[in-house]
């Protein structure tokens, strides 16, 4: 590989980093064609890449960028995973990938300049869809709502049991049913 060509791998992975909204650094030895085929596949379809690239050009295109922090994790044989959508969807598909046994070890990552453990790409992977999430987050902001309404509502429903309640002792008296009346009546006489 020329000069010219390295230099326009390393302005191609800028421009990917500059459009990813996570990044991981993983190993990736042992792995067949048909792994690493089977791996492309499941990351595409988590709207992710996979990319490989010599350890001093991926330096220079992290450098002075929000996934800079990956330098100290590179060496060795290893991959870039790249996320341009959800970042939790791409861990996800990563995580699959170990359950699977790929021979695939994240070292670490970086969301939205933020460095990331290989526990918190773990937990990111265990968070429920997105979908479940928002669900989650609207029953939490409905919950102060309701207990409100419920609120509002119990002095008028308190008053209307103690209607009911008095309206069926003043029935059930005067029409000598099974409360008594009857009974003290036969021995008052």
């Amino acid at each position: 590989m020329n000069k010219t060509e390295k230099n326009a791998l390393v302005a191609e992975l800028a421009e990917n980093l500059s459009r990813a909204s996570i990044a991981l650094i993983s190993e990736y030895q042992g792995m067949t064609a048909g792994d690493s085929d089977e791996m492309r596949r499941k990351l595409r379809a988590a709207r992710g890449e996979f990319r490989v690239a010599k350890n001093t050009l991926l330096r220079r295109a992290i450098k002075d960028t929000a996934f800079a922090a990956l330098d100290s994790h590179l060496g060795g044989p290893i991959g870039l995973i790249l996320s341009y959508a959800d970042p939790i969807e791409l861990a996800k598909a990563v995580g699959a990938l170990k359950d699977q046994g790929a021979k695939l070890k994240v070292r670490a990552g970086v969301l939205d300049g933020r460095p990331l453990s290989v526990e918190e790409i773990n937990a990111l992977a265990n968070l429920p869809p997105r979908e479940v999430i928002f669900a989650q987050l609207l029953g939490l902001l409905q919950a102060p709502a309701t207990r409100l309404a419920r609120l509002l509502n119990e002095p008028g429903s308190a008053l209307a049991r103690l209607v009911d309640a008095i309206g069926r002792d003043r029935g059930g008296g005067s029409g000598g049913g099974s409360r008594g009346g009857g009974v003290g009546r036969v021995r008052g006489n």
